[in-house]
Order: C-alpha cells, then sequence, then structure tokens
C-alpha cells in the first residue's frame, strides 16, 4: 500500500464484508501465515477472520475507526481476499465492492483513476 493511498484513512471494507478463505493459509498448517488465534472455522476447509462473519462485521485486525485512520494490525501476514481487494482506482482498476463498503460507512465515493482509459463518444457525420 502506497503513502497515498486511501485505505489509510477509510478501513470500510474490514467493517463491511466477511473474509474467508481457505484454511491453509491459517499459521497452523505449512506455509500459512494468517493468525490462526485470529479466525474462526466456518466450514471444514473455509476460515474467516474473527468478527467478519457477524451481521455487522468488523475484522478483528482491523485497528482504528473507519473513516478516520485505520490500519491492518496483521498486514504482512493477512489473507488472499484481503491481498487482492482492490481499492476504487487502484491501477486504474474500478471497485465496486471498494465503493459499495464506503457507501455503507457513509464514506463518499472515490474518483476514478486518472489511469482508467476514457470512453470518447464517437460522432458520426
Amino acid at each position: 500500500m502506497s503513502e497515498q493511498s486511501p485505505c489509510l484513512n477509510c478501513g470500510a471494507c474490514c467493517a463491511t464484508f466477511r473474509v474467508s478463505f481457505y484454511w491453509g493459509e491459517t499459521d497452523s498448517a505449512p506455509g500459512g501465515d494468517v493468525p490462526t488465534q485470529l479466525t474462526e472455522q466456518i466450514s471444514p476447509y473455509r476460515a474467516c477472520m474473527q468478527g467478519t462473519n457477524q451481521p455487522k462485521p468488523r475484522c478483528v485486525a482491523l485497528l482504528g475507526t473507519v473513516g478516520e485512520g485505520t490500519r491492518c494490525s496483521i498486514y504482512e501476514k493477512r489473507s488472499s481476499p484481503c491481498r487482492d481487494f482492490p481499492y476504487h482506482g487502484e491501477n486504474g482498476v474500478d471497485s465496486p465492492g471498494c465503493q459499495q463498503a464506503r457507501a455503507a460507512h457513509g464514506l463518499p465515493p472515490l474518483p476514478d483513476s486518472p489511469l482508467r482509459p476514457r470512453l470518447v463518444p464517437i460522432i458520426a457525420a
């Protein structure tokens, strides 16, 4: 995450969605990194971050206040859904999930990335 990342002032995704992943990502499996004590089992092969399998989710690893200043307490050991979830406009890509999470917490949408290709209307003569 760069210094310019809006994630450092947001954290909405961590307090909106269930963060579920293959149990082998936990440190109880060879090569796993996610701290097992911060997860709960949701099926024989799936785990999720504690706090995210609730009607009002909030990941146990999220520190700070959503929309003001946040960080992940296990950032270097976070699960694949967290690693793969882009903020809106990251690398020029739309992220409807990011915008949905921001809206759920009353945060304004992020602007489109300047890297995003723009459609130019074709005007017929």
